[in-house]
């Protein structure tokens, strides 16, 4: 075996860097209905979020086998500089979408850098074809529609159950079981997303000569990833955050508990079978198959369609920029320090963008522009009208300082009697 190499080592602090955008990039997937509903703080949140990505990176590497040898072919005379290219691929990705607040997938941005940059340097022998398909493209279509339509059955039941009950007593059960179903999705999602990137450096190390082919990642690789991811996570990607817990409907503790106890079972079990699909589709699909299934529920169909349109494009997009990274690193030591060098260039542009209006724990929950209703949503409001009433959270629910802010049918009620 080979000592590690200055270019393997810049690979291996590549991949952690893409591990914590993947961190604040995929916060949202376990906090943000947590986070919008007031059952905890942002900054609470995002913490007990951090600290259960570490342990779940530690319970499975089954996805890391998939990604180390399972995708790419590691006989196939990938090299390093090859690694290095998508990872930066991914990342550029991961900062655009991040900066427009959409849950795109990192997992994909990292598959799509990975085929792009392999593509170019290696030829179609280089990916396995049939592992993209069964274990990425399939899972990508199908674990959001699965996961969509069990949140949307589970918050119906929900409803159904709790029907003869008063909203303000069951909303602290359900805000509690928003926190334990959270607990569950950052565990899962620890179990899935921090071992793309432990599959990253197990497959530098195996071309570097570094470890044997087919080998498990060592043990400093296990820790090393779910540092960076939960160090990413208590960042807080507050803008997407935002997104996902306001902007695609406006959920109600029920159906947030709904949504993550879904969502976390069907990371769970897809961490167990070896798929390393989107954990950002599978907690979006949740989110807007819980809105659907509230009576009167109403899903912002504008912003569901530039997040799927985000999903579509991630893999060739990230694919193209790491085909183009490829090309210029595979020119030796000059073409490296390029793409490094330009890479730094870029995320630095991207960061600074975000300053202008940044997004931070004390802004995220609030609401965005009112959407006009479209064909779809009279369609649903039609079918299903909103409650009559819905009351306010609790005022010792609501941040303190803070007024309870009216809901449409107070004001209604309210408009109604001043005009008597």
């Amino acid at each position: 075996m080979e000592h590690i190499t200055l270019l393997i080592g810049i690979v291996i602090v590549t991949a952690l860097v893409f591990d914590f955008t993947n961190g604040f990039h995929d916060t949202a997937n376990a906090m943000a209905t947590t986070i919008s509903t007031g059952a905890l703080k942002p900054k609470t949140a995002v913490a007990m979020s951090a600290v259960l990505n570490l342990v779940g990176a530690f319970l499975s590497v089954e996805v890391a086998k998939t990604i180390s040898g399972g995708i790419i072919d590691e006989g196939a005379g990938i090299r390093p500089e090859v690694i290095f290219a998508g990872l930066v691929g991914a990342i550029v990705w991961n900062l655009l979408t991040w900066l427009a607040g959409l849950p795109s997938s990192s997992s994909h941005a990292l598959f799509g850098g990975l085929i792009g940059a392999t593509l170019v340097s290696v030829g179609t022998s280089g990916v396995h074809a049939d592992a993209v398909v069964m274990k990425v493209l399939i899972p990508a279509v199908a674990a959001p529609v699965v996961a969509g339509l069990a949140a949307m059955a589970a918050t119906r039941l929900t409803y159904r159950l709790a029907r003869n009950r008063d909203e303000t007593d069951t909303a602290k059960g359900y805000r509690s079981g928003q926190i334990a179903s959270a607990a569950l999705v950052s565990l899962a999602h620890g179990t899935n997303d921090a071992q793309k990137t432990m599959g990253v450096i197990t497959l530098a190390l195996i071309t570097g000569g570094v470890v044997a082919p087919h080998a498990d990642p060592p043990l400093w690789v296990i820790a090393s990833a779910g540092v960076a991811i939960a160090l990413g996570t208590y960042l807080g990607g507050w803008r997407i955050i935002r997104t996902m817990g306001k902007g695609i409907t406006d959920i109600q503790p029920p159906q947030g508990f709904a949504a993550q106890t879904g969502a976390a079972a069907t990371i769970l079990a897809s961490s167990h079978l070896g798929f390393a699909l989107s954990t950002t589709q599978v907690c979006s699909g949740s989110v807007m198959g819980s809105g659907l299934g509230r009576r009167g529920g109403v899903v912002r169909w504008s912003t569901a369609g530039r997040m799927v349109l985000a999903w579509g494009l991630t893999l060739p997009a990230a694919g193209l920029v790491a085909a183009g990274a490829a090309l210029l690193a595979g020119q030796g030591d000059w073409g490296v320090a390029t793409v490094a060098v330009l890479g730094l260039a870029v995320c630095g542009a991207i960061w600074a963008a975000s300053r202008r209006k940044p997004v931070d724990h004390t802004n995220v929950n609030e609401a965005p522009a009112a959407e006009p209703v479209g064909v779809v949503t009279a369609a649903l409001q039609s079918v299903s009208p909103p409650p009559a009433s819905s009351p306010a959270p609790l005022a010792e629910e609501r941040e303190p300082g803070t007024a309870a802010v009216p809901t449409a049918a107070h004001r209604t009620a309210a408009a109604t009697a001043a005009s008597r």
